[in-house]
């Protein structure tokens, strides 16, 4: 028992018992019909796939967006705790020591992102799609794709593979904006409103910017 109430161990403690805290919070939040995890989602800054900075690639890459961000800080705090319990209970196996406080919580940093990453992996394929379809019309407008699967023309509606802000893709069926135009197979188009159930798309008029 000396491992978990040393002073070398407080900081893993701490994360333990963050994880009771944030389950009763949201427990109690469940009663009252408050959820602090989409709370805490609306704070969190928006992923955006097609920007490439620093910021977008870590946070893609700990699943922000693709899991709720509650599950995430869990599994964060987790992974820190055992890392850390673990790794103070070796060195003192080992050299009758701990290692002082600061250095063992951040040597468990790390492994406490990996678990993010590895375990966040799996809950984003779990956990069911939320997203509406009238969400998804409007974020897709304004987005380019490509005829996939026939021609496309005025009528006679084809099918565009279209990649939403998180990398998804969507296949929309589509038709010219302009009446006489034709959108053959692998030409990228520029989907720019939705009528009745199709879209319209014009050719993408900047290819390498879009």
């Amino acid at each position: 028992m000396s491992l978990f109430i040393t002073a070398e161990t407080l900081p893993f403690g701490i994360a333990f018992a963050l994880i009771i805290a944030l389950a009763l919070i949201e427990g109690l939040g469940m009663l009252i019909a408050l959820s602090p995890s989409s709370w805490l989602d609306h704070l969190m800054v928006d992923v955006d796939a097609d920007v490439d900075t620093g910021l977008d690639r870590m946070l893609g890459w700990l699943h922000l967006g693709r899991v709720p961000s509650l599950v995430l800080l869990v599994l964060f705090l987790a992974g820190y705790a055992l890392f850390g319990y673990s790794l103070q209970a070796v060195v003192h196996g080992l050299f009758g020591i701990y290692l002082p406080a600061w250095i063992a919580g951040l040597l468990a940093v790390p492994p406490g992102l990996v678990t993010v990453r590895s375990l966040g992996a799996l809950i984003a394929q779990l956990i069911p799609r939320d997203e509406t379809s009238a969400v998804s019309e409007q974020t897709l407008i304004g987005r380019t794709g490509v005829i996939s699967g026939g021609a496309a023309r005025r009528g006679m509606a084809g099918q565009a593979r279209v990649k939403d802000s998180h990398g998804r893709s969507h296949y929309l069926m589509v038709e010219p904006d302009v009446d006489d135009e034709v959108f053959d197979d692998g030409v990228e188009v520029l989907i720019v409103r939705k009528v009745g159930s199709f879209y319209r798309c014009i050719r993408n008029p900047y290819p390498t910017v879009l």
